[in-house]
């Protein structure tokens, strides 16, 4: 069987009754799952061609579809949007799509309407296939595109309703192995800066991540995944890994902090999947002295603060492994637990990180006592200059595709420096860099020490502009408590890592802080709201600027002036 495309994983799992797939109560063997995956295979052939007559008999082809016919007329995949919450029957049709050559278009249940027909129709989806909780959303957005909504069940219990002049005993259209660079799945970056793109997921960019990260699987292992599947984290680093080995996977509808342990010990899981800011939220539960005495080894994700990845090793009695990672998969880092604190490993062969105006190599980092002294030099991208890695190009969509390829190499977007020894250290996405006073800053490290302040559940830093000129620091805090500005003060003044110019002008406290569903923080948002939002905010004014307190109607009209004073109003206005 192939290991360079899914459709050749699920084959090598057809056979194996060892558990394959646990829900709640419910529990499939492989060789159960992956024949409900061929049901869905031929149901996905059979209501394509259904469409396809349909749409013949009214002498007018698909066009929601935007595919071009074969010499069947029907031998074109379609692509099947799908809005369900982590169910064993978005996976069944995710097998399904795999074995019979459809593309699996995964929507993001938390976007609008208004958001969810923009990527529909970028994607060219042709019909909906849902869980009853979202068919308020599917009806809406099926009679906006003018296509077919179909209700299932999400426990996977059933086929789903046979559309029209549907044979029985239909089989799925492909037949062998499909190609490694077959499309299986669209899957729309998580837009924390920007509109979200929809990135090609091909066979070979799920099968390959699974067999790699299978190698620290056995059988005998349980894979835990809370995390959305409509994002790439969970099909590549908790999904496919369970095909690869054979390792029980575990859903769980969706994230809850509380939840975590619970399904840990309920289920045996030894490795958790996560991504983005999840434990942190697991780590705001209350802390139990049995917290360690559980099944789990080794949680594996990406873009954990290097203060919560140490704190959850130790209170949960298990590995950490915080890799560097994107929808794109162009790049990837290798974790080093020999490096410095806050490393995401060494820079490997043909990654190199570059000027964005110049194209340059960057110089390595000079660092004095945590400090990073050369910002503006040592900052640059990352660059892939070997090639694409596994990013087979975003769907339909030329202008995306030249901003991150340019004459072979993959720009990733991604801020980053190295240290002399290689090391690379992350700093924010491209919009994620500071100018305070003249001097570049970057984002990450300051968030870094921010987190280490007693009570900090997570913490946001980024750019407010500056009354006269570039940018000012903003930090937004979750706390457990209430915020004493004293100590936070106190805090910043004994912490030699940081320069003067890194500390927070202002400092907004909130309940919750703007996340897309993989727990990323949408900081666009909070900069859009500066220092006006509806949270309180604390600051330095320029007349007590070792202290802080919380700011005024009476400073955001002396605010204001200064801003138009400097004439920069028009940075307020955004």
């Amino acid at each position: 069987m192939s290991a360079d495309t899914l459709a050749g994983l699920l084959r090598a799992r057809a056979g194996d009754d060892r558990p394959g797939l646990l829900f709640e109560e419910q529990a499939w063997t492989w060789r159960a799952y992956v024949a409900g995956c061929r049901d869905r295979a031929a149901w996905l052939d059979a209501a394509h061609r259904a469409r396809h007559d349909a749409a013949a008999h009214r002498g007018s082809p698909e066009r929601a579809s935007g595919q071009t016919s074969g010499p069947d007329g029907a031998t074109e995949p379609s692509h099947v949007g799908v809005l369900f919450d982590n169910v064993p029957e978005l996976l069944l049709l995710l097998g399904g799509a795999a074995l019979s050559g459809h593309v699996i278009v995964a929507l993001n249940t938390t976007r609008s309407v208004e958001e969810l027909a923009r990527d529909a129709r970028a994607t060219h989806v042709a019909v909906i296939v849902h869980e009853a909780s979202y068919a308020g959303i599917a009806t809406a957005l099926a009679g906006r595109l003018e296509v077919e909504a179909v209700c299932v069940d999400p426990r996977g219990g059933g086929d789903p309703p046979a559309p029209a002049a549907v044979e029985s005993g239909a089989v799925p259209r492909q037949s062998g192995d499909p190609a490694p660079e077959d499309l299986v799945m669209l899957i729309f970056t998580s837009g924390t800066s920007g509109q979200p793109r929809a990135v090609r997921v091909t066979q070979r960019k799920i099968a390959l991540p699974g067999v790699s990260l299978a190698a620290m699987l056995t059988p005998q292992d349980v894979v835990y995944c809370s995390m959305p599947l409509f994002h790439s984290g969970a099909i590549m680093a908790a999904y496919a890994p369970a095909v690869a080995s054979g390792a029980a996977l575990v859903l769980r509808r969706r994230f809850s902090a509380s939840g975590v342990l619970p399904d840990v010990r309920r289920y045996g899981c030894t490795y958790l999947h996560y991504v983005g800011k999840a434990l942190s939220y697991v780590l705001a539960t209350p802390e139990e002295p049995d917290d360690a005495r559980n099944t789990l080894k080794i949680a594996f994700g990406n873009e954990g603060s290097a203060t919560a990845v140490r704190r959850f090793g130790q209170r949960f009695g298990c590995r950490v492994i915080d890799a560097f990672g994107s929808t794109e998969t162009a790049i990837a880092i290798t974790p080093d637990p020999a490096g410095p604190p806050g490393c995401l490993g060494r820079l490997p062969e043909g990654v190199e990180i570059r000027d964005p105006l110049t194209g340059r190599p960057c110089p390595p980092a000079i660092i004095e006592g945590g400090r990073l002294l050369n910002a503006y030099e040592a900052i640059g991208e990352l660059v892939n200059t070997r090639g694409l890695g596994l990013f087979d190009g975003y769907y339909n969509d030329p202008q995306a595709d030249g901003e991150r390829v340019r004459k072979g190499e993959f720009w990733s977007g991604d801020m980053a420096y190295a240290d002399a020894d290689g090391y690379v250290f992350f700093s924010g996405r491209g919009t994620e860099r500071l100018r305070v006073d003249g001097e570049n800053l970057a984002v990450a490290p300051i968030e870094g020490v921010i987190r280490e302040f007693p009570g900090v559940i997570e913490a946001a830093v980024y750019p407010v502009p500056d009354a006269a000129a570039g940018d000012q620091v903003m930090a937004a805090l979750v706390l457990e408590g209430d915020f004493d500005p004293q100590a936070f003060a106190a805090f910043l003044a004994g912490r030699g890592d940081l320069s003067g110019k890194a500390l927070p002008r202002y400092v907004r406290v909130a309940k919750e802080l703007p996340q897309t569903p993989s727990h990323k923080v949408v900081k666009r948002l909070l900069a859009a709201q500066a220092w006006r939002a509806g949270d309180p905010v604390w600051w330095r004014s320029p007349a007590a600027p070792a202290t802080f307190r919380q700011i005024t109607p009476l400073d955001l009209a002396a605010i204001e002036d200064e801003f138009t004073r400097h004439g920069r109003h028009h940075l307020l206005e955004r």
